[in-house]
């Protein structure tokens, strides 16, 4: 998988791995996820692409969570939120993935 900088989003590099119906990695993040996130996916839409955005690991933090108390109810309504998100945006073009812990962004063409 291909990977390209921050810095690069702005330039043709991301638009023609989209247009290639390509998977690819945008690293050197470095705080600027949601702007990275927001570029990326006006891009894709740009280019008549439908997309997900999610979390990475969310679910199983929302799945780890069901055991009881406050915990509990927080852990059944995130997942009640992720199923209804996954309904809106189902059948994505592409799926963008945050990992927040790596800093970095995983665009995946899904069809």
């Amino acid at each position: 998988m291909q990977s390209i900088a921050y810095d690069e989003l702005k330039s043709d590099s991301a638009v023609k791995l989209i247009k290639e119906k390509s998977s690819f990695t945008i690293i050197g993040l470095s705080g600027k996820m949601s702007d990275a996130v927001d570029l990326i996916e006006e891009q894709i839409e740009k280019e008549g692409y439908s997309c997900r955005i999610y979390t990475y690991g969310r679910v199983a933090a929302a799945g780890g969570s069901f055991f009881g108390g406050i915990t509990g109810l927080l852990g059944a309504a995130s997942a009640i939120g992720m199923v209804a998100h996954n309904l809106a945006t189902y059948d994505p073009d592409f799926e963008i993935a945050k990992h927040i812990v790596d800093n970095k962004l995983v665009v995946s063409y899904e069809k």
